[in-house]
């Protein structure tokens, strides 16, 4: 048989040859399935100004996302569901009572100076979430650290009174409503402030279920668990990265508990308290700015969790996992840069140097 009787095609293509048929549509769009319930119970544990909150957090993105795509003459990518997934995100690290104008502000900062600065989707450096978040607790240090109790009676008939109060003006006389709450909701503290100042701790089963006063995010760490392990078998994020983050945090705080139980928090309190939970399952694990290499997760992961506990038990600040998350993100590209595997046929440098 001759060539000329064959038609023989060969097609050329480079590696990786394997690939998931998943477009970033539908992995936005599961990463939104998989914070609805976390959302639905903040809300369910503080009303409506949770979902208040939620609800302008997320419309500030979307708005700011269209507004630069048109500054930029870029194709509007709404529709991909990536800065709606950074609006949810934000107001889950809010409080619940946090100022609405303030939660816009957030938000347009989070976009604009997260994202959209950096060239949009893709090429944000950090997670834009936390961007907005860390330039609030900058701008506005006592709203963001006033807190209140979870399931007070009128949560879903009325709101918080800090929640609609107007820009740059006192808030609202609040002491009718903490009266109605019996508690001093905006003197209060949460369990990570009980810990580190009062040396008191926290039911761990309030823990796990998020009955306690925080962001509105600081809820059940079984749901968030639950959700991220949705992600998770749909190989819609990596399960290294929020592993690591967890395990290095209980590695770095169970000396010094053992040290001193009267004074430092057990692992296991570490774990569920605070905004470790969610933050390690669904913001460190931000594809863009976290590193892809094999080793590079575990390295970037165990660095966020040490981070943290060193922040949370040495530091001024009762929580750490928003600044460990943010140098983690910055700290990604050097990770991923030292941790490239060899490629097949090439030397290393010390053995080529030889």
């Amino acid at each position: 048989m001759s060539m000329q009787d064959t038609d023989l095609r060969v097609e050329l293509r480079t590696s990786p040859h394997l690939k998931q048929p998943l477009s970033v549509d539908q992995i936005m769009r599961n990463v939104v399935y998989a914070l609805l319930p976390v959302s639905g119970y903040a809300v369910y544990v503080f009303g409506i100004s949770a979902l208040a909150l939620l609800v302008v957090t997320t419309l500030a993105c979307l708005l700011t996302e269209s507004l630069f795509c048109w500054l930029s003459d870029r194709p509007n990518s709404l529709a991909d569901g990536s800065v709606a997934i950074t609006g949810i995100l934000l107001g889950l690290t809010l409080p619940p009572g946090f100022p609405l104008w303030m939660a816009a502000v957030a938000g347009f900062v989070g976009v604009g100076l997260g994202k959209a600065l950096f060239g949009g989707l893709g090429f944000n450096v950090m997670n834009p979430a936390l961007v907005g978040r860390a330039f609030v607790q900058a701008a506005f240090p006592v709203a963001i650290t006033t807190w209140t109790p979870p399931f007070a009676p009128n949560r879903f008939l009325e709101f918080i009174p800090s929640t609609l109060s107007l820009p740059f003006l006192q808030p609202p006389d609040t002491s009718q409503w903490s009266q109605q709450v019996a508690v001093d909701a905006f003197s209060g503290a949460t369990p990570l402030a009980l810990q580190k100042f009062q040396h008191v701790g926290t039911d761990t089963m309030d823990l796990f279920t998020g009955a306690i006063a925080g962001s509105a995010g600081e809820t059940s760490a079984l749901l968030i668990l639950i959700c991220g392990a949705y992600l998770a078998l749909r190989r819609m994020m990596d399960w290294r990265i929020p592993s690591a983050v967890l395990a290095a945090a209980a590695l770095t705080s169970l000396p010094f508990w053992l040290m001193d139980p009267s004074r430092y928090p057990d692992p296991l309190f570490v774990l569920l308290s605070g905004g470790l939970m969610l933050g390690a399952v669904f913001m460190a694990s931000d594809m863009v700015a976290s590193p892809v290499t094999p080793l590079g997760v575990w390295i970037y992961g165990a660095v966020i969790g040490v981070l943290t506990v060193i922040i949370r038990l040495f530091g001024g600040l009762t929580e750490g996992v928003m600044y460990a998350i943010l140098l983690g993100n910055a700290l990604s590209p050097l990770i991923a840069s030292v941790t490239q595997p060899r490629v097949y046929g090439v030397q290393r440098k010390k053995a080529k140097a030889e």
